[in-house]
């Protein structure tokens, strides 16, 4: 049986005291509850009562994780005005290494998406080595223990037909 490894993706609106010192308070305790910050956007014109809406994305491990995140808001004042688009992730790495192009990776990343939705994808590079390999990390994250399996039989099946070394979970 596999461990399940996921996060939950989280978009918040709060409001936050139009004092210096307040946005960076408020975006401290979504470590402190050992979430990940994806992406804030906080908007100066849109003042309610002294306080900056302030609209963050980031995941975070756990139910158990979002509660204690929303008690050190409430406790710093922050107003919690909206929590939702809530979506469990499920994370995998891959490695692949060979005479590798970024038009075949985008191909292949196609090619899976045609498979199984994936909610996020990261691709990163290496130079190519003398002997014309270069080794490709793709972090993917799905929606559930079946899309990844999926993803997984894909990725094998895929590398395996184009002579690519695979190496899946480096990340986990």
């Amino acid at each position: 049986m596999r461990e399940k490894v996921s996060t939950m993706m989280v978009n918040a609106d709060i409001y936050v005291k139009d004092v210096p010192g307040q946005l960076v308070g408020s975006l401290e305790p979504i470590s402190l509850a050992d979430g990940n910050i994806v992406g804030v956007v906080h908007n100066r014109d849109s003042i309610v009562n002294g306080r900056i809406a302030v609209n963050i994305t980031f995941e975070i491990g756990s139910a158990e994780d979002l509660e204690k995140l929303k008690t050190i808001w409430k406790s710093k004042d922050v107003v919690i005005s909206r929590i939702s688009s809530v979506i469990d992730t499920f994370p995998m790495d891959y490695m692949l290494i060979g005479d590798i192009g970024p038009s075949q990776i985008e191909k292949l990343i196609n090619n899976a998406e045609k498979v199984v939705n994936m909610e996020s994808t990261d691709v990163r590079f290496s130079s190519k080595a003398s002997d014309a390999s270069r080794t490709v990390m793709i972090s993917a994250k799905v929606r559930s223990e079946d899309d990844l399996d999926k993803l997984n039989a894909f990725m094998m099946s895929a590398c395996r037909k184009a002579g690519i070394v695979y190496i899946r979970g480096v990340g986990q």
